[in-house]
């Protein structure tokens, strides 16, 4: 993640996908094809600016430069002066029919570099399908997510409000684990809750949140697979759709314990 915005040569180099100019010749003639790089212009324009960039690889080489990709924008006002949280919008794409144009809103956390997706519980993300004239739709997006944006930093703020007993802690832990884990493999749900660094030494909502994504993004929890009787490791998350489908289910949980401790600051959907 970048501390300054990402030049066009740095977005090339990480992510080609981004500048293809045509769709994949799998696709039908229905299939209306949004050029990436011009909706990240387009965003630009608007004052959000690419921090980070990802495209999933490919196994079939000839979907080489039409891959599933995704770039986050912070605005302005975060990158002339940064906070601890700083809330983004996330540019989902591809042109070869595995992922349709949408935009959603996120977070990303300084102290341990992690990106928080917001679940559509919270912000329902726009998706504009790749069939027929969708400029309207991108200007509509765009200027929806950023007005959610004061919304959204007030809910990190209630959520770090909100502490935890060592109970609650682990029962969100445990309903985190079907997010990464299938049910044959058997984790001990407080690995989720040890924390890498001090500043993670905390109950409140949102800190145990990011400790228990950090443990399920970075890897390195230990199992065992029950069907086999064999100890594992996990590994890192790659693939850009369960980085996403965590994230999601994440902070889903976390609205839901928020309602659970104070139904008062339930943010309205």
């Amino acid at each position: 993640m970048s501390k300054l915005p990402l030049t066009i040569e740095e977005l090339q180099e990480q992510a080609p996908a981004i500048f293809t100019q045509e769709k994949h010749s799998q696709t039908s003639n229905m299939y209306h094809f949004v050029s990436s790089i011009d909706v990240v212009n387009e965003i630009k324009s608007h004052n959000w600016h690419p921090v980070s960039v990802q495209q999933s690889s490919v196994k079939d080489e000839d979907k080489e430069g039409y891959q599933r990709h995704v770039v986050r924008f912070r605005h302005f006002d975060d990158l002339l002066s940064p906070k601890e949280n700083a809330v983004e919008l996330l540019l989902f794409n591809s042109h070869d029919r595995s992922t349709a144009f949408s935009i959603s809103a996120g977070i990303f956390r300084f102290v341990c570099s992690n990106g928080l997706v917001i679940a559509d519980s919270v912000f329902e993300s726009y998706k504009i399908k790749h069939i027929g004239d969708r400029t309207n739709d991108i200007h509509t997006a765009i200027d929806k997510i950023t007005s959610f944006k004061p919304q959204l930093e007030h809910k990190i703020n209630t959520f770090g409000a909100l502490k935890l007993t060592t109970g609650e802690k682990e029962a969100f832990a445990k309903s985190c684990l079907s997010l990464r884990f299938s049910k044959h493999l058997e984790i001990d749900h407080k690995d989720l809750l040890i924390p890498h660094r001090d500043e993670d030494e905390k109950d409140d909502l949102y800190t145990t949140l990011n400790v228990i994504q950090e443990n399920l993004l970075s890897g390195n929890v230990s199992g065992v697979n029950k069907e086999t009787g064999r100890r594992f490791t996990s590994r890192a998350i790659s693939s850009i759709n369960k980085d996403k489908d965590i994230n999601q289910g994440l902070w889903d949980i976390a609205e839901r314990i928020s309602s659970i401790k104070e139904p008062s600051m339930a943010l309205a959907a």
